[in-house]
């Protein structure tokens, strides 16, 4: 085995006998040797790009997990046959070959360990000031600080889908022993305190914002450490690893606890200072909530709902910590695109093939901010019949069109995240130049949206619109759009991370401060007014458990079809009760609105707990490295 600069591949010692070629090939520019990759600031500039270019695909439903693999986003099958997370939404993991494999970069898995291992040949080169004379103190100093996040935001993702992880710090060299190559698994806490200690590391180095906008945005800041540090930190110290008795007895094969089981309040206060830290230096570097601005003669309506599709959909706006510039979404635009406007046959811009479920959609609140199913002053129980709505609706629904009453009286971000039959999807493009009489969906059997052909069509009768840029503009058999970068991190985010962590030692009143700062670009009132006055569970807000309700629903609405959902309900512990359910969407094979607008089964859904919450590793993998354990269940 004479690879160049091997590093083991957690559980793969078959890694090992990658050619030096196949090795090579992620080098820029067919360099022979490392010492050439790092003879001077050009070369070496191009290994840092590689060590980026190993951020997975998470602008599309292929390579992004967390949108397809849930029950935000559903697909006819077989149109999904070629979304591989799909497969473990539909109840199809195994450890033979698992799907989304990343700890041996199998079956549409990023490859992690060799995106680290890169980080590590980068690093121990680049800290060697002897190495590339003509790269300067201070720009040395930022590529250690980017590459070191990166290192570190890769160890989180792996992490994140199998806990107890290798620790890769510095690679294994060529002349190692069996005993060396073969490495165990790091229990949770100890990876976790890896992860951060790189995260505060990197923070040292980094810059606080970019300043070439032309050339780099999308490259790290020290916001974007600290805020994917407050992650980290919330993720360890929830209920999947903070004191999850499920895995009392995970260990090692050496009798190493791999979990720590007893409930650690700590993690929380730790979660409370990183997400303040994080907030506070995204707020003196002008990082602030997206309002949409514009000379357009537009209703207050409309622009709320703007504000919130565009705190997305905007290129680079203030909100955005951390977007992937390599990672611009632009086909899953095409995808979430109903075939609106004058363009109703056009199924190759507008594809269709991302839904989003009648699960999904319950979510949202009503106008009141409250849930559906607790609003004193909605009809929950007639949600499924019908009304027509009237001018006074313009905005959010389809002029003198009979739609579900389950539409009419919802908050500004149901309208603004999602179409559907008898919505309507205000474009730049607008026909009438503005947000009167604007495109609309019309869904159901006859009407110009409805199922054309086997392939192509909204399943649920559901299109996520949030995910489109009002800038794109069908023609007849194509499109064009502005493409944004995938929305890594933004402030949102990190206001509800914070809420959460403050609820969780107790400090609610400041916890319904961030609730509420979220809220207010959402057009609601504040949790207090919105509960006292509306919900018939009026004082929910004010203990732990109740809050905490609170706050979750809130970051399914918030951050609705941004890879988010999938992740929390796993580290809440909460996938067993949502992802054991039925996947439904309107009868959209139905004429009549009565027809229509009953409830249908798609899919049942099955998730084995605890076996679902942590990734398997690939049987061969354990054969191959006799050190390693498998995740309980599997």
């Amino acid at each position: 085995m004479k690879t160049k600069n091997i590093i083991i591949f957690i559980s793969v010692l078959c890694s090992m006998l990658v050619s030096c070629k196949k090795y090579l090939d992620v080098v820029p520019d067919d360099i022979a040797t490392l010492d050439m990759a790092f003879s001077n600031r050009n070369e070496a500039e191009k290994y840092l790009y590689t060590c980026y270019s190993y951020i997975p695909s998470n602008h599309t439903a292929q390579g992004n997990v967390a949108l397809m693999g849930a029950d935000e986003l559903w697909t006819f099958y077989p149109n999904g046959s070629g979304f591989t997370p799909w497969e473990i939404a539909r109840g199809n993991q195994n450890a033979n070959d698992p799907y989304m494999n990343c700890w041996s970069e199998r079956n549409g898995g990023s490859a992690f360990y060799k995106a680290i291992r890169d980080c590590n040949i980068f690093l121990e080169n680049v800290k060697d000031e002897s190495k590339i004379s003509d790269l300067s103190a201070g720009m040395r100093k930022r590529w250690i600080g980017e590459v070191t996040f990166l290192k570190a935001y890769y160890h989180f993702l792996l992490f994140r889908m199998y806990g107890p992880i290798v620790i890769v710090d510095k690679n294994i060299p060529v002349d190692a022993s069996n005993d060396v190559v073969r490495v165990k698994r790091s229990p949770v806490d100890s990876v976790v305190n890896f992860i951060s200690g790189l995260l505060d590391e990197s923070c040292i180095n980094l810059p606080p914002y970019i300043t070439n906008q032309t050339e780099e945005l999308g490259r790290i800041t020290a916001p974007a450490a600290l805020s994917l540090k407050a992650r980290l930190l919330v993720t360890a110290a929830s209920p999947l690893f903070n004191g999850n008795v499920d895995y009392a007895n995970f260990t090692d094969k050496d009798g190493e606890h791999l979990f720590y089981t007893t409930y650690d309040e700590g993690k929380w206060v730790k979660a409370v200072e990183a997400c303040r830290k994080a907030i506070e230096t995204c707020e003196q570097n002008n990082i602030q909530m997206y309002q949409f601005q514009t000379y357009l003669a537009l209703s207050d309506t409309t622009k709320i709902q703007m504000s919130i599709r565009n705190s997305v959909g905007e290129k680079w706006n203030r909100e955005l910590i951390w977007g992937l510039s390599s990672r611009a979404v632009d086909g899953l635009q095409g995808d979430c695109m109903a075939r609106i406007g004058t363009y109703t046959q056009n199924m190759w811009a507008a594809r269709e093939l991302v839904n989003p479920t009648l699960e999904i959609v319950n979510q949202c609140y009503t106008e009141n901010g409250v849930p559906i199913n607790e609003d004193k002053t909605w009809n929950y129980s007639g949600r499924y019949e019908t009304k027509v709505a009237t001018h006074d609706d313009r905005f959010n629904l389809a002029e003198n069109y009979e739609t579900a009453l389950f539409h009419f009286k919802r908050e500004p971000r149901f309208y603004a995240n999602l179409a559907f039959d008898g919505s309507v999807w205000y474009m730049q493009n607008s026909p009438s130049g503005t947000d009167e009489n604007t495109f609309t969906v019309k869904g159901r059997v006859g009407q110009p949206q409805a199922k054309m052909g086997a392939y192509n069509y909204s399943c649920t009768g559901y299109w996520a619109k949030k995910l489109v840029s009002w800038k794109l503009v069908l023609s007849e058999n194509s499109s064009t759009t502005e493409r944004f970068p995938w929305p890594e991190i933004r402030l949102s985010d990190l206001y509800l991370l914070y809420a959460e962590a403050l609820n969780e030692i107790g400090d609610m009143e400041n916890a319904l401060v961030w609730l509420d700062k979220v809220r207010e670009r959402a057009g609601l009132k504040g949790v207090k007014e919105s509960w006292t006055k509306y919900s018939t569970k009026p004082t929910k807000y004010s203990s732990v458990s109740g809050l905490r309700e609170i706050i979750h629903q809130e970051r399914s609405i918030e951050l609705m079809f941004e890879g988010h959902r999938f992740w929390d309900l796993r580290r809440w512990k909460e996938a067993e009760k949502m992802l054991n359910k039925k996947i439904t969407g309107w009868d959209i094979d139905q004429e009549s609105p009565a027809a229509y607008y009953r409830p249908k089964v798609l899919f049942n859904m099955t998730f084995i707990a605890p076996r679902d919450y942590l990734w398997p590793l690939r049987d061969e993998d354990l054969i191959v490295n006799p050190r390693l354990v498998q995740n309980p269940g599997w």
